[in-house]
Formats: structure tokens, sequence, C-alpha cells
């Protein structure tokens, strides 16, 4: 038995917690993080840009053709909702790796948490927001935090094997 793990048939983790206060967790924030302040330096620089334009574009309105301005205006605002796509997508690939890296985090993890349960006697392992009443001993998120940072470390050289 591991020292300082309850004895109980059913236990509770945050998994939440346990997600972002591991190293793991705390790695892939950090690495979503950095993905989402490049794109949000990338998108004030293109509307920056697509601003001095639209600038231009009004300033030479009154010398132009209205026709010719029409096409150039349309063709401006087709740039910039396919820009607004376009980053848009960025946005959802950022937010759809930080849901992949979870989902896998979860699953290496796995073991761990069964292990947990073996150690503890444990016939399962619920959430702990979903559980009506408990005891605060139930609960082993801080101890499985510890485990999964043991085995796992930040979880980077995960991403170096080939997965099973």
């Amino acid at each position: 038995m591991q020292l300082g793990a309850p004895q109980s048939s059913i236990l509770t983790i945050q998994s939440d917690r346990l997600f972002s206060e591991s190293a793991y967790g705390r790695r892939i924030a950090h690495e979503i993080e950095a993905e989402g302040a490049v794109l949000t330096a990338e998108n004030r620089r293109i509307e920056a840009e697509l601003r001095s334009e639209e600038q231009q574009l009004t300033e030479r309105r009154s010398s132009m053709d209205p026709a010719v301005f029409r096409t150039l205006a349309d063709s401006f605002d087709e740039k910039v909702q396919e820009t607004r796509r376009l980053q848009e997508e960025k946005l959802r690939e950022i937010n759809q790796t930080g849901e992949t890296a979870r989902r896998e985090f979860f699953s290496v993890s796995l073991p761990i948490l069964q292990q947990l349960m073996r150690e503890t006697g444990a016939g399962a392992i619920l959430e702990h927001s979903t559980v009506f009443l408990s005891a605060d001993a139930a609960d082993i998120t801080d101890i499985a935090i510890s485990h999964i940072d043991a085995v796992l470390g930040d979880g980077s050289v995960l991403d170096d094997e080939p997965q099973q």
C-alpha cells in the first residue's frame, strides 16, 4: 500500500485539477498559451495591414471610377473574410490540440490510476464534482498528481515514443 492513500471502496478525483496541476497539463497549457500568443500577434499584424489597406482604398475612392472602386472594395471585403476564416481555423486548431492532449493525458494516466485503485482496494474512482457527499479522505487527486508526475513527468518524452 502507498503511504497516504485512503483505504476506500470508492475514491473521488477532480479531473480538471488532475490535468491542470500535473506537470503534463502545465506543459500543455504553456504550449497552448504560446501558440495563442503567436496567433494574437499575427492577428494584430494582419489587422494593422488590413486597416492600412482599407485607409488607402478610402483615400483613393474620390479619384476613382465608382465601378472600379466597387470592384476593389468587393475584392478587399473578400480578402478580409478569407483572412478571418483562416485565422479562426488556426484558433480552432489550437483548441483542438489542447483537447487532444487532454484526452491523451487521461489515456496514459489510466494505468497509474488503476494502480492507485489496486493499492487502495477501491472498486471505482468517481468524478468529485458529481458526488453528492463523500469524505475528503476519499479524494485522491493530490496523490494521483504526484504519481502521474513521477511516472509521466511533463509528458514530453511520450511525444517522442511511438503510440501503441
